[in-house]
């Protein structure tokens, strides 16, 4: 079982902010040797952008913009700059941004616990191989983290002029699609099913196919597609439809009783469409979302990275039962009332961790309910 493996000043020292003078080179981080466990993970921002430790000039010398180390009592962990940085400027010193971090465990120690309380003699699994128990504990990573973990994952672009954003590398499907206003508040987007951006292919003015992808005399004899976008998803793009109307407020509309009737619900909305193609990797987004700044929240399967690679404790259980359940079933020689044990144990207890995940709390539910005119006592 994972416990506290770091100090509170080390846990709590996390980031520093200062504002630059114009004059000042050295700010001070800690006075305490120990509250840096790791100065190689440091980051340091000014207004908000990375600055980089090191770059490289015009004449290809490698000029150092800052260091961060620590020397003595007297001259403690401190980001010593090259260049003072101008006055009023905001600098943010990155430590450590693990907060929180208490409430998961790493599949590493999942898979040592595991190995320790449910492999050996006169027990369930007398033997297995470490990798057996690694590979389907990464396959019960993944399971849990579709339906069972809470989706943490999101990214936010600016849309280009293009109305396309890139999957993220490690995407596997998408909870919502928001953009953010000037308060920053989300407004939802729902996807559109009666378009696409299909390949196009090659015709000459005749309507014939034709291999002369470039238009140079030239023919391709491996492909037909043409480079461009299909006219279907330029069309798209470049038409405001009626579904992304500035307001659905206006006295066309209100004069109009009764005469929307049967309208399809998805449409009936402003706040802009999207369609996601598989094939190219690429969100395309209606004519009205160009500019805005755009919020994809998203689902991974928690192998992207190592640091990703970690469990909540409310379902630390249930990774146990799925890895124990995986092992008997895919063995020969095991007695099949075991086997449906562990299969019930697996089920009951991957229900008992989405209750827990699912962070219901009295006082939030009655506040809602209040809201539709209920009386609440509790």
């Amino acid at each position: 079982m994972a416990l506290l493996t770091k100090s509170q000043q080390q846990y709590y020292t996390g980031f520093k902010t200062f504002t630059g003078d114009g004059t000042t080179t050295k700010f001070v981080i800690s006075r305490t040797q120990n509250a840096i466990t790791n100065a190689g993970s440091v980051k340091v921002y000014v207004d908000n952008d990375l600055f980089a430790r090191t770059h490289v000039d015009a004449t290809g010398t490698t000029i150092v913009n800052y260091t961060f180390q620590w020397t003595s009592t007297t001259d403690p962990w401190q980001v010593d700059f090259t260049t003072a940085p101008a006055s009023g400027v905001a600098i943010v010193v990155d430590v450590d941004t693990s907060y929180g971090d208490y409430q998961f465990i790493s599949l590493k120690d999942i898979i040592n616990n595991f190995m320790v309380a449910y492999v050996g003699e006169h027990k369930t699994i007398s033997k297995v191989n470490r990798t057996d128990v690694q590979f389907h504990a990464m396959r019960a990573l993944q399971e849990f983290s579709f339906d069972t973990f809470k989706s943490t994952k999101a990214q936010e672009i600016e849309v280009p002029a293009s109305l396309t954003m890139i999957l993220p590398q490690d995407y596997v499907n998408y909870v919502k699609l928001t953009w953010s206003d000037s308060s920053g508040i989300k407004h939802v987007m729902y996807p559109v099913s009666k378009t696409s951006n299909p390949s196009a292919i090659k015709q000459d003015s005749d309507g014939n196919y034709s291999f002369d992808i470039n238009d140079d005399g030239v023919e391709d004899t491996e492909s037909l597609i043409h480079p461009n976008n299909s006219d279907t998803w330029n069309n798209y793009k470049s038409t405001s439809p009626s579904e992304n109307s500035t307001s659905y407020d206006d006295d066309s509309y209100i004069n109009a009783l009764g005469q929307r009737y049967g309208l399809d619900s998805q449409y009936a909305q402003t706040n802009g469409s999207f369609f996601i193609d598989e094939l190219k990797g690429l969100i395309h987004f209606s004519s009205n979302i160009s500019g805005k700044t755009v919020i994809l929240d998203y689902i991974s399967d928690g192998l992207g990275t190592y640091p990703e690679m970690i469990v909540h404790k409310f379902a630390e259980e249930a990774i146990y039962k799925h890895i124990a359940y995986a092992i008997l079933s895919t063995r020969a020689n095991v007695q099949e009332y075991i086997i449906q044990r562990y299969k019930k144990e697996k089920f009951a207890s991957k229900r008992t961790a989405k209750l827990r995940l699912s962070n219901i709390k009295l006082e939030e539910i009655a506040q809602t309910l209040r809201g539709k005119s209920k009386q609440i006592k509790h």
